[in-house]
């Protein structure tokens, strides 16, 4: 008899932040892997496209809105996401907000970063875990960001967001120990995605300098969406009996003269 029971047939699965980048990505590799998807974000429209996409391929997805820095707005949508949807099995934190203000920005400006990016994971994960608790099954995937524990400049907000968010999914690691839900950080490298494409240009150029000047930026490696996704799948794929607690992915550097071994 083996130690745990296989995962179910049907896992229907949550993925925020879905109207671009990385959440869309993973949202189509989760339903193409055979998940259903309910993906949320505040941009409707978006999703909507991507979910007639995601069905149009044979697979399935419910597109419904979500603001996480709105209280109502994640209770809603949590509920319409088990009654249409059925049990959620797999929850993907992955909305993110990230602006390049500094250490003395207005503390306005930094709450909007900690609420999307923290307190409303939080928020929507006390309206779906306990469920998971309940049925003794489960997986929670935080997707983070390499500034959680390399910070950067111009990245206040998202830096103390996104170290936060790993304390918080290590802590919620340790209190689902024996419950049956396992729960894991992914956390990305630079990536190709249109966070950051809404900054000014003056901003960009600001922030890159600085970047440059504390040696953040070794090569222009970026990951693309569907390759992180990919990370995403084989997190909540792994057989029962395992666990992946932190998975973090970097882009490959292009092929360098100036390589350490290149001889």
């Amino acid at each position: 008899m083996p130690r745990f029971e296989p995962h179910p047939d049907r896992r229907a699965a949550i993925v925020t932040g879905a109207s671009s980048g990385h959440g869309a990505a993973i949202a189509s590799c989760l339903a193409a892997a055979g998940h259903p998807v309910v993906i949320g974000a505040r941009r409707i429209d978006r999703l909507e496209l991507l979910a007639a996409e995601i069905v149009s391929a044979g697979g399935e997805a419910l597109a419904l809105p979500l603001d996480l820095t709105e209280r109502d707005s994640i209770e809603a949508f949590a509920r319409r996401a088990e009654s249409e949807m059925g049990p959620i099995e797999v929850l993907v934190s992955n909305a993110g907000d990230v602006q390049p203000i500094t250490t003395l920005a207005q503390p306005e400006e930094f709450a909007r970063q900690m609420q999307v990016n923290l307190l409303g994971a939080q928020a929507l994960v006390h309206c779906v875990v306990p469920h998971m608790v309940a049925r003794r099954r489960g997986d929670v995937v935080f997707v983070t960001s390499e500034v959680a524990e390399e910070p950067r400049t111009f990245m206040a907000a998202y830096v103390a967001s996104k170290a936060g968010l790993e304390g918080y999914a290590r802590a919620m690691a340790m209190e689902c120990e024996g419950t049956g839900v396992r729960v894991g950080i992914v956390r990305p490298g630079p990536s190709s995605t249109e966070q950051g494409t809404t900054w000014s240009e003056d901003s960009i150029n600001e922030v890159v300098a600085s970047w440059f000047k504390w040696g953040l930026l070794r090569h222009d490696g970026a990951i693309r969406p569907a390759e992180f996704a990919d990370a995403v799948l084989a997190v909540i794929s792994a057989p029962k009996g395992t666990r992946y607690s932190l998975l973090e992915v970097q882009p490959e550097a292009p092929l360098s003269d100036d390589a350490v071994l290149a001889g």
